[in-house]
């Protein structure tokens, strides 16, 4: 590792730096979240978050030192067994860091004239949720809301399954009433999703302005939520299957928004 970096040596499991990183992997706070794997450390860099903090297993001196990390970042060189018991993987990774999350507004997600957005109302799976923040983010979502109840979008888990998406896609947590007030003061028509008594997907005009509300994965949307929406909608499913998994829909009512989109795009 160049000697710009001094990495410091840390050789216990009772270091207080380790136990940093095992807390915040555990309960992310809203100053300081812990991400681990090269992809995700890379991923936060090229995002422009600032690293405070790497912790880099021998052997991974190299990569760490073609990371371009800012000046401040402390750098500590800790061996495999002992940082893979601060870690949250069941495969040890070589390369953990302490960062500091974006912060958005609610300007973030609703910048332009015709925003996508998605609403969390009570999703539990930190792997559903990741996947639900890659999807939006591929399919040109604006943003996402998290309402109470919903998992923390810096679990480990949801971290991994975003690959990256977090660290780029506008989020906010935000009380039930004023996410709503929110977005219908900017004339957004908000869509909450049901099995039954809803508009077919592709019948539906997600064109505008549009929030999809996405609800726990056994119990859907919370009664309290869905009254607050504009309209329902539900995907069509002609299999015997009566729901689907909340990050699969998701992404299938992203997909169909994105297609409208286009199509408007193309005709005018």
């Amino acid at each position: 590792m160049s000697s710009f970096f001094r990495p410091r040596i840390i050789e216990s499991r009772q270091n207080p730096r380790l136990k940093e990183l095992r807390r915040l992997l555990a309960a992310p706070s809203r100053e300081q979240v812990a991400v681990e794997g090269p992809n995700l450390v890379e991923e936060a860099l090229r995002a422009g978050l600032r690293v405070s903090s790497l912790f880099a297993a021998p052997g991974a001196e190299e990569f760490v030192a073609g990371l371009g990390l800012q000046p401040e970042t402390e750098v500590f060189l800790v061996p495999q067994d002992v940082l893979a018991q601060a870690l949250a993987t069941e495969s040890p990774q070589p390369v953990a860091a302490v960062l500091e999350p974006p912060s958005w507004s609610w300007e973030d997600l609703l910048k332009g004239k015709n925003p996508l957005l998605v609403v969390l109302a009570g999703l539990q799976d930190p792997g559903n949720m990741g996947t639900i923040l890659r999807s939006a983010e591929a399919f040109g979502a604006t943003g996402v809301v998290c309402l109470p109840g919903t998992v923390n979008a810096w679990n480990p888990k949801a971290v991994r399954a975003s690959a990256g998406s977090l660290f780029r896609l506008p989020l906010v947590t935000a009380p039930t009433e004023e996410a709503f007030r929110k977005l219908h003061g900017a004339g957004v028509k908000v869509w909450t999703t049901a099995v039954r008594d809803a508009s077919p997907a592709p019948q539906a005009a997600l064109a505008g302005a549009t929030a999809l509300v996405i609800g726990n994965e056994g119990n859907g949307v919370p009664p309290e939520v869905a009254k607050l929406a504009d309209a329902a909608l539900t995907i069509p499913c002609p299999g015997p299957v009566e729901s689907l998994n909340a990050a699969i829909a998701a992404s299938i009512l992203l997909y169909e928004a994105m297609r409208q989109r286009a199509g408007k795009g193309a005709g005018r």
